[in-house]
């Protein structure tokens, strides 16, 4: 099994052939109304806030989107709004500034940003970072769905089997974990062919990246 194709359920693909949202926030309003034409010119879809706090009043999207955010905003500027949204993984951030520095520049880019624009800069610069955060956005979106349908694959398995699970990820045989949770070889063979089936692995390699992907930490008895 394929862990990379085989869980992407086909919702979670469809979610690459919706139309991005690029994200503007800035308070010059030429500088908004400048962006949302040229992101809507290259097929994507615009939404421009005058503020961090009016784009944090909007409820968080399902689909691909990227900010592009100016860093000295007025009330909560630019590098406040990125730590506020750091677990919006699929909303990579441009930041874009006519007053940036280096420090500011360092902390945007250790916090995740995929760019640090200064004012003027030319539009395809722009495009071009926002295809990359686009592209980004898409990969977290199906990363996210695929961690999704084991996480509900996962909690199909009853207590014995996530036990089961984790002492087979850990590199125990089977004989080793019967004697570690008390029962019989044969019922531990039982219960990891059931576990193996719910979670569609096909070989051991593909639960160790399953256990991987939902951070499920190996068991060890003494």
């Amino acid at each position: 099994m394929n862990l990379s194709q085989s869980v992407t359920p086909a919702w979670a693909m469809n979610t690459a052939r919706l139309i991005p949202t690029v994200f503007v926030v800035d308070d010059d309003v030429s500088v908004r109304e400048s962006l949302e034409m040229m992101v809507r010119m290259a097929g994507w879809r615009p939404e421009t806030f005058a503020s961090a706090h009016e784009f944090l009043s909007r409820p968080r999207g399902s689909g691909p989107s990227c900010l592009v955010c100016d860093v000295t905003l007025p009330g909560l500027n630019g590098l406040d709004l990125q730590q506020l949204v750091a677990d919006r993984h699929e909303m990579p951030i441009i930041f874009i500034s006519g007053y940036g520095d280096v420090p500011m520049t360092v902390r945007a880019m250790k916090a995740g940003a995929i760019e640090f624009l200064m004012k003027p800069f030319s539009d395809e610069l722009l495009l071009s970072a926002i295809r990359q955060a686009i592209e980004r956005s898409n990969t977290a979106l199906r990363q996210a769905a695929k961690v999704r349908l084991l996480q509900d694959r996962y909690a199909w398995l009853t207590p014995r089997e996530r036990e089961v699970l984790a002492q087979v990820v850990a590199g125990q045989m089977n004989k080793q974990i019967a004697g570690d949770l008390g029962i019989s070889e044969i019922t531990v063979k039982a219960h990891r062919g059931k576990m193996m089936a719910k979670m569609k692995a096909d070989s051991l390699a593909d639960l160790v990246r399953i256990a991987a992907a939902l951070r499920i930490a190996p068991i060890a008895y003494l």
